[in-house]
């Protein structure tokens, strides 16, 4: 495997050019006509306009993706995460043309791809599930039924869905039918397949995941847990490794639940396994990501392994060069996303141009961007600005750096997610770990934040204050009329 072509942009494009190119593989870029100066066109040997600005006349498709591969010669593709990189007809379009797909097989991609399908393939491996229903259904008639088997309150899941959409938490049999009929309106809308089902509401429930990874001899491990339950609209925000609530028995059977979840799909290369947490540590199979995450520099920095870097080597042929007794959890990590939204009016985008940028530096910081000082951030793509990723022998230390790092962090123009994310990290029920996915909803107001920023500048002016007063007491004598007076001696 010579050259690479990665089919993304932004900071995730990046992120897997610089392990190609540390593994002396060429990398070619795809951009849109928005993306014409981006930071990963600059970084790539070779770089093919798809198109205009809009992902669906550039990054989604697929042809122009190809056609480039094969203009330039490339041996391999890499979607990242988003746009194609769960697109089971790309994946076989790609393998089509005679190129490597560095992911999952199409067939994997699709089972998983639907919740529905993704259940029906576990369901004989007694992993846990949510109880439910395993089929999806249209009726009203039918939904009460279940409803009331199951007990309210109840979650309408879009088969096909993700990142929220297609959800509905229904709290009583009278809001079912409205909820129902908006759950697929939005299912359809988003994903073109209007296919529901019905689960139990797990309340108080934490988002916990599980990294595996796979190769094409038959050896499938996992890398251990992300706590992922710091979320706003169902999508996350602030990821951490380890999770502060498993138990080393708890994490052994949630890491080898996953690991049958790959063999059900025959799975290849990095993906993972999402589960539900109970208050009572009570686990249960939610879905499968077939593809890297976002939240991925967090298991790296705890087990030290390159997960793109593994991927490359898994799709060339390789066997995975460690067994699952080599792996161990080292430190703990900490990841913010950093989106160009505004957390004082309900996270909406905030686009613009980045008038100050200035990235945080120092150790244990890394910081995985694709932007730099005079950019714009474009309406077109997701607002994601950074990862931004701290680590430290303690998960305090961690938290502690990167409220550090995000105060170092000096981003003008747009409005962004740091300061709820400093917010988050010095609030009780994080630090304490006492916390779960509905922080936000239970926690969080603009006014929050204001209130601490405004304490902290009261704060500030007090001691400035105090310390003015201090030095007034003492006193001083100039330095330059010192060094005058010894030089005239």
């Amino acid at each position: 495997m010579k050259k690479i072509l990665v089919a993304n942009r932004g900071e995730i494009a990046l992120r897997v050019m610089r392990t190609a190119r540390k593994m002396g593989i060429a990398i070619v870029a795809v951009y849109s006509e928005a993306d014409r100066n981006a930071l990963h066109v600059r970084f790539a040997d070779e770089a093919i306009c798809l198109g205009p600005a809009p992902s669906n006349q550039s990054y989604l498709r697929g042809d122009k993706i190809i056609a480039a591969a094969l203009a330039c010669g490339v041996d391999a593709i890499h979607p990242g995460y988003g746009f194609l990189s769960e697109n089971a007809a790309f994946a076989r379009d790609v393998e089509a043309a005679g190129i490597i797909f560095i992911g999952p097989s199409p067939y994997s991609i699709e089972i998983m791809g639907s919740k529905l399908a993704a259940k029906d393939a576990v369901k004989h491996y007694d992993i846990p599930m949510v109880p439910g229903v395993d089929h999806a259904i249209s009726d009203l008639a039918d939904a009460k039924a279940i409803a009331k088997e199951v007990g309210f309150p109840i979650l309408i899941k879009a088969s096909a869905g993700g990142g929220g959409k297609g959800m509905r938490i229904v709290e009583n049999e009278g809001e079912l039918q409205e909820q129902m009929e908006r759950a697929i309106s939005e299912a359809t809308s988003a994903f073109g397949d209007g296919s529901v089902f019905i689960e139990k509401y797990v309340t108080s429930p934490r988002h916990i995941e599980i990294q595996v990874l796979a190769d094409s001899h038959g050896n499938v491990v996992h890398l251990f847990e992300r706590e992922c339950s710091i979320q706003r609209r169902h999508q996350k925000v602030i990821e951490e490794a380890p999770s502060a609530i498993l138990t080393p028995a708890i994490r052994q059977a949630m890491g080898e639940a996953a690991v049958k979840v790959a063999k059900a799909c025959n799975y290849l290369g990095a993906g993972t396994v999402e589960f539900l947490v109970d208050a009572d540590l009570n686990f249960y199979f939610l879905e499968m990501n077939t593809r890297l995450q976002v939240e991925h520099p967090v298991t790296e920095w705890v087990t030290g392994v390159d997960l793109v870097e593994q991927q490359i080597r898994v799709a060339r042929g390789e066997e995975i060069p460690f067994k699952q007794e080599d792996l161990q959890i080292t430190g703990h990590a900490l990841e913010l996303r950093v989106y160009a939204e505004d957390p004082f009016n309900n996270f909406l985008p905030s686009v613009g141009n980045l008038s100050t940028y200035v990235r945080p530096v120092g150790d244990n910081i890394r910081l995985d961007d694709g932007y730099e000082q005079g950019m714009d951030i474009p309406i077109y793509y997701d607002p994601m600005i950074a990862k931004l990723i701290t680590y430290g022998d303690t998960r305090q230390a961690a938290i502690r750096r990167m409220i550090q790092a995000i105060e170092d962090y000096h981003i003008e123009g747009v409005a962004t997610t740091l300061p709820f994310g400093k917010f988050v990290c010095r609030h009780e029920a994080f630090t304490s770990g006492h916390f779960d996915t509905h922080f936000v909803k239970n926690y969080y107001t603009p006014e929050n934040i204001n209130s601490n920023e405004t304490q902290e500048a009261e704060i500030a002016a007090r001691l400035a204050l105090q310390l003015y007063a201090e030095r007034h007491r003492v006193l001083t004598v100039a330095t330059n009329y010192s060094m005058e007076w010894e030089a005239n001696r």
